[in-house]
């Protein structure tokens, strides 16, 4: 009987294994998904920071897909209509949603009938807090100066807000509810539209992310009177925390991918690989940077427990301030 060399039987044994390992990858790649390009549904307003962050991400998947992302604003009811865009569609991985913390808010305010768990998440990819902010040109320089004023004027200071039930309105609800202090809230489609009310006098302030005003505050046209996190941030380091304020409010938004419950595992599993890279890629860490939005990855199962903490979170915190979308 022949003896066959143990390099040729390696060989044969590294073959073999690579033949047999073909078909599961070609499984793993979803029978060749993506084969055309992949919609982003932005839930918001062109301009404000969840816009920004989707186009941030969809140039940095570039690299890593053989399809582009594209952005698709789809604005309203706190971002209940562009989430439920991606859930009433097919299945299939080719419109993924970028959702927001709204998605733990807006079925508490009767604006959704869906919840986080009609959702597969893919990864976080950003949280930012609150921060009040105003006109450079008004009478205030300090929180404690424009919550004085809203205290001698109960109701007439005008906050505006992405939404009713938006994370910015709940954030200045949250105010409210710890200083004594009353808002007429204004509800916008998206952070931007009311960034550039403000601008044009047509409100007092607004409860936004620091992304969302900083370009104006770099301007001189806007400032900063305090952000909504447990600590000061980076590029906001003369800005106070509330906290430090005694005003014991610490609220914030993220963003992240996910698609609809039921997308394939193949395909979810190749947005997922795909995802993390970017996240990874210098690139997209200072497109973020550039744009003063926190980065906070965390991947699919860590993002579910998020969802989940905050979908029970904001359930107590509507029901305690009586929020009516």
């Amino acid at each position: 009987m022949t003896r066959i060399p143990s390099v040729i039987r390696r060989r044969s044994l590294v073959a073999l294994a690579s033949s047999l390992l073909l078909p599961a990858l070609a499984r793993a790649q979803a029978g060749g998904y993506p084969t055309r390009p992949i919609e982003i549904v932005v839930p918001a307003s062109a301009g404000g920071g969840t816009d920004t962050l989707a186009r941030a991400f969809a140039e940095a998947m570039k690299k890593h897909l053989p399809q582009p992302m594209t952005v698709n604003n789809k604005p309203g009811a706190s971002g209940a209509i562009g989430m439920a865009d991606v859930l009433n569609s097919k299945a299939d991985g080719y419109k993924v949603g970028m959702v927001i913390v709204e998605l733990t808010t807006v079925p508490h305010l009767g604006l959704a009938k869906f919840t986080y768990e009609d959702f597969q998440p893919i990864a976080r990819l950003n949280f930012d807090p609150a921060a009040i902010t105003v006109r450079t040109e008004s009478p205030w320089n300090t929180v404690e100066e424009f919550l004085a004023a809203a205290k001698q004027k109960p109701g007439e200071m005008k906050m505006g807000n992405s939404g009713n039930g938006s994370i910015w309105h709940l954030a200045a609800a949250a105010v409210e509810d710890k200083t004594g202090v009353k808002f007429t809230h204004v509800p916008f489609q998206g952070a931007a539209p009311g960034v550039i009310a403000l601008l044009g006098g047509h409100i007092d302030a607004v409860a936004v992310s620091p992304a969302e005003v900083s370009a104006h505050v770099a301007a001189g046209k806007l400032k900063m009177l305090a952000t909504m996190s447990e600590q000061r941030l980076k590029g906001f380091d003369k800005v106070p925390t509330l906290r430090e304020r005694n005003v014991d409010v610490a609220i914030g938004a993220w963003r992240g991918l996910a698609v609809a419950k039921g997308t394939p595992p193949d395909v979810v599993a190749v947005l997922r690989a795909a995802t993390k890279k970017a996240a990874d890629e210098p690139s997209f860490r200072e497109s973020l940077e550039k744009l003063n939005l926190g980065f906070a990855y965390a991947d699919a199962d860590a993002f579910r427990a998020v969802m989940q903490r905050d979908h029970e979170y904001f359930k107590q915190l509507i029901a305690k301030l009586n929020i009516k979308a």
